[in-house]
């Protein structure tokens, strides 16, 4: 596997897109099963948005100056998503708002997928290298395994916390 923070990343969105659409399509009264798949989406995104805020955007921040605003819009884009996903979490899927709020995280991160993906991404490859790119990568495969994996953890509830407050 590669240890460019790019490639990783992507398949970070890749694997999350597909939970996404297996929600999407998982049908009425399949309450159990979207309940399921809602589990693996908020562990999905908490180890996600954990790596992206421990490693990739303090970097990209130092390195790229310029890229200053995307990084702090970022940072705000995974808030959101982090008080979804800690609401989803203490939520039960039989919950009469338990669908929409999924709907709502689901289009809130497609929405930051594409942009970093369409516009994010080139320009960090361009302004960092694949040298920066895969020690980036290989920080981030070093913390994959510690990651926090639920929104309530204190190691994910740090990262929300330091996103509103850095």
């Amino acid at each position: 596997m590669s240890t460019d923070a790019i490639v990783m990343l992507k398949e970070d969105h890749k694997q999350v897109r597909k939970l996404f659409k297996e929600f999407q399509q998982a049908g009425e009264g399949a309450t159990e099963k979207k309940g399921r798949l809602v589990d693996q989406i908020l562990e999905a995104l908490t180890v996600h948005t954990y790596l992206e805020n421990e490693v990739m955007y303090p970097e990209v921040r130092k390195l790229l100056p310029d890229l200053e605003d995307d990084v702090l819009e970022s940072y705000e884009e995974h808030h959101v998503a982090d008080v979804l996903c800690f609401e989803l979490a203490s939520m039960s899927p039989d919950d009469e708002r338990f669908e929409a709020k999924t709907m709502v995280l689901i289009e809130s991160v497609t929405h930051h997928i594409e942009e970093e993906e369409q516009e994010w991404f080139p320009k960090v490859r361009e302004g960092l290298g694949r040298k920066q790119l895969q020690e980036l990568g290989a920080r981030m495969a070093e913390l994959r395994p510690s990651a926090p994996r639920k929104p309530s953890q204190p190691s994910a509830l740090k990262k929300a916390i330091d996103a509103v407050v850095s």
